[in-house]
């Protein structure tokens, strides 16, 4: 049976990007028979909204859909700690305490998620009382579980480079688990068997597959669907105030009506779908 989810994080309002995402993977699951899951993905901080995931539940059902509730990320902590510790444990992540801005002055090489960390903290010694972070030791990883393969539905076979991303943070100085890690675990958690999310996140699995590898958890399909953009080209996205799902709802939109003209990729104008 297929299992797909949509796993929203409560730092800001949903938007029609996110109504199509949702509206993919609901429908995905509907039309063979399975199971179409709701994740709040609530573990980054204070941007975590607590009044949020109300507000989510209520556009999802606005908009017609109907899914099965799994614990937020906030639940569960503990497994995540257990889960790093176990890789600290086997050398295969190390401490940093580098920033951002550090990081940026060594001017790096540029991967999918911005700077390609050089590996400054890798086999050096940290002070205590500094915040740390944890990383990935991507060559040790591969070293471990040899060539990585995983299936497309759009994209086909792919083979795992997480080397193009580098060293990447699994245990973040402000988080219990960055999203690598924490998307990973709930995944096999929630027994989610088709991974359904944007276009923009394709690149993540290179990184999810050898650590699915690595902790010997079941591996899933993938489903990258494409994503909307604005009228300047760039995907939707809370940070640049696209209309919320939440203000259409409060200015008498038909929710149904928005799904349906999603689903037909009939969209507002100055929306449109990436590569369409």
């Amino acid at each position: 049976m297929v299992v797909t989810r949509f796993a929203p994080s409560p730092n800001g309002s949903l938007h029609l990007g996110h109504a199509y995402s949702a509206v993919v993977a609901h429908d995905i699951a509907r039309e063979r028979g399975g199971k179409f899951l709701l994740r709040i993905e609530d573990i980054d901080g204070v941007r975590s909204l607590p009044e949020k995931p109300d507000e989510f539940r209520e556009d999802l059902a606005w908009l017609g859909l109907e899914w099965e509730e799994v614990p937020a990320q906030s639940t569960r902590l503990a497994n995540y700690e257990e889960v790093a510790q176990f890789l600290l444990h086997e050398g295969l992540l190390y401490p940093c305490t580098c920033t951002r801005a550090e990081i940026a002055a060594l001017e790096p090489r540029l991967g999918p998620e911005g700077a390609i960390y050089p590996g400054t903290c890798k086999g050096q010694n940290f002070d205590p009382e500094k915040p740390v972070s944890l990383r990935l030791d991507v060559d040790k990883a591969l070293a471990r579980v040899g060539e990585v393969i995983w299936e497309d539905e759009t994209n086909g076979v792919m083979v795992a480079d997480p080397r193009v991303f580098g060293d990447v943070v699994l245990v973040r100085k402000d988080a219990p688990a960055s999203y690598h890690l924490a998307a990973t675990l709930d995944d096999a958690a929630d027994g989610v068997t088709l991974v359904t999310r944007g276009q923009d996140l394709f690149a993540m699995t290179h990184i999810h597959r050898v650590l699915q590898e690595l902790l010997g958890l079941p591996v899933p399909e993938y489903h990258h669907h494409p994503i909307l953009l604005d009228e300047t080209g760039q995907k939707l996205a809370k940070r640049r105030n696209s209309p919320s799902l939440a203000q259409r709802r409060k200015d008498g939109e038909d929710g149904r009506e928005l799904a349906a003209r999603l689903r037909a990729g009939e969209f507002p104008a100055g929306i449109s779908l990436a590569n369409a």
